[in-house]
């Protein structure tokens, strides 16, 4: 005899019940718009590409009628595929193929201006990150309030590292010299409370 018996679903965790409530929420618009968005990252960093070696993809330079043969001058570079790279935005996270080359003829590798080395979310979803924690949330609770947003891909560590870069500008912007700004006056106005705590 077997006995098949299932917990009630008063004694199941609210994490594992919101899993379970928001598995059949496909969105083909948001499917749809993650695939348009990794098309566009991608046509960006592509036309960067191809404005860096002076040709299109597959293309070749152009000779002109008084080129050597034997030694082509004005090389500018050579493409060598693509590399794998995750990024995270205000549209989700997406899988995009950033080309790999050589610029210039040089031997180091070519980087694009748009997408910084090692940069992993946009400028915008660390505002928004460090905004919800600036908003008084706790690191933990951020992951939890972003998770729709960005599906679960933003951990606490996510939300310390964001804010410390947060913070370390914000104390540049307070120590930047001002010799050279056109200031006439500085007025500084402020209000003191005491509270007794009694």
């Amino acid at each position: 005899m077997t006995d098949n018996t299932t917990k009630s679903s008063a004694l199941q965790s609210p994490a594992a019940t919101a899993v379970q409530l928001l598995d059949d929420w496909f969105d083909p618009i948001e499917a749809g718009l993650r695939d348009r968005v990794r098309e566009f990252i991608q046509t960006m960093i592509e036309s960067e590409l191809e404005a860096a070696l002076s040709r299109p993809r597959y293309g070749r330079r152009a000779k002109t009628p008084d080129e050597d043969l034997e030694e082509p001058n004005g090389i500018t570079g050579h493409r060598h595929g693509h590399r794998s790279r995750s990024l995270l935005g205000r549209f989700g996270r997406v899988e995009i193929a950033v080309p790999r080359a050589t610029a210039e003829g040089k031997t180091t590798e070519w980087r694009s201006t748009a997408l910084r080395a090692y940069q992993r979310r946009t400028k915008q979803a660390d505002s928004l990150i460090a905004g919800a924690y600036l908003a008084g949330t706790n690191t933990r609770r951020v992951r939890r309030a972003l998770s729709a947003v960005f599906g679960g891909a933003v951990g606490k560590d996510t939300v310390s590292r964001v804010w410390r870069k947060v913070k370390g500008d914000w104390d540049a912007w307070n120590a930047r010299s001002l010799a050279e700004e056109p200031i006439v006056r500085l007025i500084l106005d402020g209000t003191v409370v005491r509270v007794r705590l009694d």
